[in-house]
């Protein structure tokens, strides 16, 4: 089927999509690229793709196709690309035994990348916040890299999340800038839940009480912190090294 018209029905409910509140009722997602579909493909996920004219693409799920104008108004990108996917989010699943959690993220390329640098190091499962940016945003998808659809994300009270991995004997490190022990002397660990905390205030004081020990990144004396984004990565690297 070839999609035209910007009245038609569909393209308008899935522009829709595009907001927070339509993702939230549907269940469902917008990516773009080949890259992006093909990761949502192999994960499970992809409901159906549109497609110009003159592309080719071969997954197991409907192919349609679309007019340039089509992708124009679906797409978020400034240079739109020629394929849109549509998908479906993923259930809530249970903890696993590598667990990040993040309070509060709120710039979309640092969550997008925070998950892609999760799945490189072995984190099984990442806890948000319920103030966090929304992982179905299209920054978000792009900074993940289709990294986001291999890793299981669920979004939660984090205090409650907290007593639920105690319950469990899985201990919880906080993240502060000076005190505590230096993440490369810590010794590897095959459980272990991480906070990293909002990118001005960092972790809420309520959840760093919780904890049962703190880490911090050495480093130079002149820079006062770093972006939370490549803090988390540091922190990862280490503790999967």
């Amino acid at each position: 089927m070839l999609y035209s018209s910007l009245d038609n029905k569909k393209i308008k409910d899935l522009k829709k999509l595009k907001q927070k509140k339509y993702r939230d009722q549907t269940g469902l997602f917008l990516i773009e690229g080949k890259h992006l579909i093909l990761e949502a493909a192999k994960a499970g996920i992809l409901k159906e793709v549109l497609i110009l004219e003159n592309e080719k693409l071969n997954v197991d799920c409907p192919v349609n196709y679309m007019t340039e104008n089509i992708s124009k108004y679906l797409s978020s990108l400034e240079t739109p690309t020629s394929m849109i996917g549509i998908c479906m989010k993923k259930p809530s699943v249970k903890y696993g035994n590598k667990i990040l959690l993040l309070d509060e993220i709120q710039d979309p390329g640092n969550l997008g990348t925070i998950i892609r640098s999760a799945a490189a190091f072995n984190i099984e499962t990442i806890i948000l916040s319920e103030k966090c940016a929304d992982i179905y945003s299209s920054k978000v998808l792009r900074a993940s890299q289709g990294m986001i659809f291999n890793i299981d994300i669920i979004q939660t009270d984090l205090e409650k999340a907290i007593y639920k991995l105690k319950e469990n004997n899985i201990p919880v490190l906080g993240t502060k800038l000076t005190s505590g022990n230096e993440i490369k002397s810590l010794e590897k660990m095959s459980k272990f839940a991480i906070i990293m905390g909002n990118e001005g205030n960092g972790v809420k004081s309520k959840l760093l009480d919780l904890c049962d020990n703190y880490i911090y990144i050495k480093m130079n004396s002149a820079c006062e912190s770093l972006n939370v984004a490549v803090a988390t990565s540091i922190i990862l690297y280490e503790l999967d090294r």
